[in-house]
């Protein structure tokens, strides 16, 4: 696939387990081209039984941009993650159903809207591909709607995709799912299942790639996807990892390898809608995340994302005609006006729209002396002494100068820095006004060793449990020399090449700064502690 391919396919609905109503079909083929009778909302508000033969089609469309990245790549951290630099993208064009010139009614008149939890534009930029994703498991994000938004039309969920230095072409199976609600509301109105012919796989080249994998309904087709409010006035998309290219024996004792797959990426500017985000995860047992559906609020610090899913839904409502412009954080959404206060956005009125708008104006503007807060336009903020915030939005919901708690690598906390100083400090910020004393900072992970060789990144207690050998805080499972053995895992016989790397030398000594005061590999003489004179043992040895 070229990197500006756009490829249309029409699917017979007997093809795979489609429901676009409410109700879902009430037999799933396993297999074959047979007949399903399904009951579906062909239109808004109207339920019908139908018999979905050959001739009654759907036309999907899957594209994928190809975006160049660099090859500069940077652990991130469990599970799996690799921070990737997007250098190009191209995007496919997009086609939409209706014009922005009709008197609102049942989506035809209706402006389609664009939704996400992420920060990216799907733009060049630095992205983190969630390299610990493993087949079975599926990456969602919910959106809250206005109520008199409903039932809206799903139009396109985009998603980006990564492979990091892939020796090989990667081909990864993957579905679409629809959700009324939130995922763990009940099962999804609408699957569907790539099969490589009428829904292409995802299939990327080798080396260091990225893919906005594109899933849409054509618009000039009858039958659409339509979402109904179940009373929680939101809805859910997902792209699930049916199939990895090359999956390792047991994904749950081994992530699945950067050479030979590909992943799901998140952004990099720190999670800004921990309830939004969520992933299904599979039963690993103690050497999992916890399993089942889980918002990214749920999982412990050391299993959750550092940042939103790359992914967004645009939608067309059924009826929009009290809805308006909305700014917030100086990006503009279509919202009713209660909707917008409530996410502390500012309404531009009644039928204005994001092209006539500018939501780049007004923001909070803080003053360090004061603690106080002014609406400015940020040129006239900066003349003042003060620190613009975001555009578009309000003194009333936003906190000036926060801060909190501060978890470190090391597993301490540290109390009253701003998120800046906490992540000076690699650490993770837990929110304004939080303190030490009642915050749960997850103990440090570090490679261990097991006597055959392998190497899981696990605590200390853990490694104990499991009858390994911890390596320290901050050590790693890599093997830079590419010889089948993690390099923590390879004895050297020079004391103090903590890496394994045949030196001792700054990587050394890093390693070793982390683990001061702590037993473990870091205590050359093997005293039970880390100190001076096993930094003296490690100078005597270095090597640079």
């Amino acid at each position: 696939m070229d990197d500006s391919s756009v490829e249309s396919i029409r699917i017979r609905r007997s093809d795979f387990y489609t429901s676009i109503g409410s109700r879902g079909c009430r037999d799933r083929p396993s297999s074959g081209w047979e007949d399903v009778t399904c009951v579906a909302d062909r239109t808004p508000g109207s339920d019908q039984e139908i018999l979905m033969r050959s001739r009654d089609v759907i036309t999907l469309a899957a594209a994928g941009s190809l975006l160049l990245m660099s090859t500069a790549l940077q652990a991130a951290g469990p599970p799996e993650p690799h921070e990737i630099t997007i250098r190009r993208v191209s995007d496919p064009a997009h086609r939409f159903d209706g014009s922005s010139d009709g008197e609102g009614g049942i989506a035809g008149g209706c402006q389609p809207v664009v939704v996400a939890h992420t920060s990216s534009d799907f733009e060049p930029g630095q992205y983190v591909a969630q390299g610990g994703i493993i087949e079975g498991e599926i990456l969602a994000t919910s959106y809250e709607l206005p109520a008199e938004a409903f039932p809206i039309r799903i139009d396109l969920v985009e998603t980006l995709f990564a492979t990091s230095s892939a020796a090989v072409e990667t081909t990864t199976v993957w579905a679409a799912h629809v959700w009324e609600g939130l995922p763990t509301d009940g099962p999804p109105i609408f699957s569907v299942t790539s099969d490589g012919d009428l829904l292409p796989h995802l299939v990327m080249p080798p080396g260091t790639t990225g893919v906005n994998l594109q899933f849409l309904v054509d618009p000039g087709d009858p039958d659409q996807i339509w979402v109904a409010d179940n009373g929680s006035q939101t809805v859910t998309v997902g792209i699930e990892i049916v199939q990895h290219n090359q999956p390792p024996g047991n994904q749950c004792l081994s992530a699945p390898s950067p050479q030979f797959n590909a992943f799901p990426c998140t952004d990099t500017d720190g999670l800004q809608v921990s309830n939004g985000n969520w992933i299904y995860v599979r039963d690993c047992g103690i050497f999992g995340c916890p399993a089942g559906w889980k918002r990214f609020s749920d999982l412990p610090v050391v299993c959750r994302p550092s940042g939103d899913w790359v992914q967004r839904l645009t939608w067309t409502p059924s009826f929009c005609d009290e809805l308006g412009a909305c700014c917030i954080g100086g990006t503009c959404s279509i919202l009713d006006e209660a909707t917008c206060a409530d996410t502390g956005g500012i309404w531009q009125g009644e039928g204005t729209n994001c092209g006539e708008v500018d939501c780049s104006g007004t923001g909070p503007c803080c003053f360090a002396s004061t603690g106080g807060c002014v609406q400015l336009v940020p040129g006239d903020c900066v003349l003042a002494g003060g620190v613009p915030g975001p555009a578009g939005e309000s003194c009333d919901n936003y906190i000036c100068f926060p801060e909190g708690a501060c978890c470190l690598p090391d597993g301490s906390c540290i109390d009253g820095v701003s998120p800046e100083e906490c992540a000076a400090s690699n650490g993770v910020f837990q929110g304004d006004g939080t303190e030490c004393s009642s915050t749960d900072c997850p103990e440090p992970l570090g490679a261990s060793c097991f006597s055959n060789g392998f190497c899981l990144e696990l605590t200390e207690e853990e490694a104990i449990q499991a009858g390994a050998t911890w390596q320290g805080v901050g050590t790693t499972c890599e093997d830079l020399d590419g010889n089948g053995t993690p390099d923590v895992c390879e004895s050297s016989g020079i004391p103090g090449d903590l890496n394994g790397d045949g030196s001792v030398n700054g990587s050394d000594l890093g390693l070793f700064l982390v683990g001061w005061g702590e037993p473990g590999p870091t205590d050359l003489n093997g005293n039970g502690t880390t100190n001076g004179e096993d930094l003296g043992l490690l100078l005597v040895n270095w090597t640079g």
